[in-house]
């Protein structure tokens, strides 16, 4: 446990020094035997220790530490209820994939490297206020067969094997939001990749183990 505390408090700081968890936004877990361990609710991450993660149920009951979870609980839970091959959840706030989330649209398949997400397109979820079962579910929901996705007027939600898989695949999105974004604000259409492209694309990914 001790090891997976420290990794989820650097994963966290890195995150944060990139500014995608401004004003003390965005929480991270990694999946335990009782639940999952998250980071605490309003508590800087440049000042979270080890001691200051909590362990919690896939109800909600704190199993183990001394602060509140983050108010997005119930986020992770479903998450790690629907996937079973979850081991990690990131969720961040970063500036260009949550202004396009403010537009509730997702990253269509401009660039190959949105299948690193799992499918052909990332999804933005339908909205629901923050810290709610209905946002928790349409997580779920845009998730489906998909290993990112936009939450609609709020940020990013990415899963992943390992805790470095769920970071890297959240910097990938918010990368791709703002190549997406970059075209559309200099008035250039992008040309979106067929299905038959994006199919090529996944079987090259399989080749070199990049979908995993």
């Amino acid at each position: 446990m001790q090891g997976q505390a420290e990794a989820l408090i650097g994963a966290a700081r890195a995150l944060d020094a990139r500014g995608f968890m401004p004003s003390k936004s965005g929480n991270l877990s990694v999946r335990t035997a009782a639940g999952c361990l998250v980071t605490p609710s309003g508590l800087a991450y440049a000042a979270t220790g080890p001691e200051d993660l909590v362990e919690i149920a896939p109800d909600g009951t704190v199993v183990a530490g001394h602060r509140r979870p983050s108010s997005e609980w119930r986020l992770h839970a479903a998450i790690y209820a629907a996937r079973p091959e979850a081991r990690a959840v990131v969720h961040t706030h970063s500036p260009m994939a949550t202004a396009l989330s403010c537009a509730r649209q997702g990253i269509p398949p401009f660039h190959y490297m949105v299948a690193l997400a799992g499918g052909p397109e990332i999804r933005c979820a339908a909205y629901a206020t923050f810290g709610t079962q209905a946002l928790a579910e349409a997580c779920v929901a845009a998730l489906d067969g998909r290993k990112a996705a936009l939450l609609a007027n709020h940020g990013v939600v990415a899963l992943g094997g390992t805790l470095a898989g769920a970071k890297a695949l959240a910097e990938e999105v918010e990368n791709l939001a703002r190549q997406y974004l970059a075209l559309r604000a200099a008035g250039l259409d992008p040309v979106l990749l067929t299905a038959a492209e994006m199919a090529e694309v996944f079987e090259q990914f399989g080749d070199y183990g990049r979908a995993g």
